[in-house]
């Protein structure tokens, strides 16, 4: 025996498997880019939204997200507009909501302000709106952790706005034409 080769072994044989796991790691390893290579890419727009807070009267248009990123002042001013209006308790909102809200505006080409008929409720707010009406306002509500918004939006219909939402295939999505508002929500696909 001279070498290394172990004369016994079994012949190298390279399957498809292994084939497919060497391509992808030299794919992954080739999008590694340099700080100076990362400037030179286009930039990505940022995400803005534009909300009123119909209760509170109050309007905020600004960014979210910009250069693959979520922005820590900017989720935190959309959240504090979305506050339960009456307890005043501010609770951080899930940055895939405003991605949701993101989208619709996108898909239906609105500019005007998303109204938002309610956003965070506090477990003291959504006890009280659920001895009202046991069957419109759900125990453990997404609202209660910040991953669910009433909304409606001016010069759309209610019933495109509520399609638009199921189409994103994102989360929740009720429709309360009623009420005059669609529900979208963070949670699991389902719809009511």
């Amino acid at each position: 025996m001279t070498g290394d080769v172990n004369e016994t072994s079994p012949p190298l044989a390279v399957g498809r498997r292994e084939v497919l796991r060497f391509g992808l790691a030299t794919a992954a390893a080739a999008t590694i880019l340099t700080p100076d290579e990362s400037l030179a890419l286009p930039a990505v727009p940022g995400r803005q939204l534009h909300l009123h807070n119909l209760h509170t009267g109050e309007r905020l248009k600004g960014e979210y997200w910009s250069r693959g990123r979520y922005l820590k002042d900017g989720i935190r001013a959309f959240s504090r507009i979305l506050r339960d209006h009456r307890t005043g308790d501010v609770h951080p909102i899930d940055p895939k909501l405003f991605d949701i809200l993101h989208q619709l505006q996108r898909r239906l080409g609105f500019r005007d302000a998303v109204h938002v008929v309610s956003g965070y409720r506090s477990p003291a707010t959504n006890a009280m709106l659920r001895e009202n009406d046991s069957d419109g306002v759900a125990k453990f509500s997404y609202h209660m952790v910040g991953k669910a918004i009433d909304i409606r939006v001016p010069g759309i219909p209610l019933r495109t706005l509520h399609r638009a939402s199921l189409s994103l295939r994102a989360g929740g999505v009720g429709y309360y034409p009623d009420s005059n508002f669609v529900h979208v929500d963070v949670g699991p696909l389902r719809r009511w």
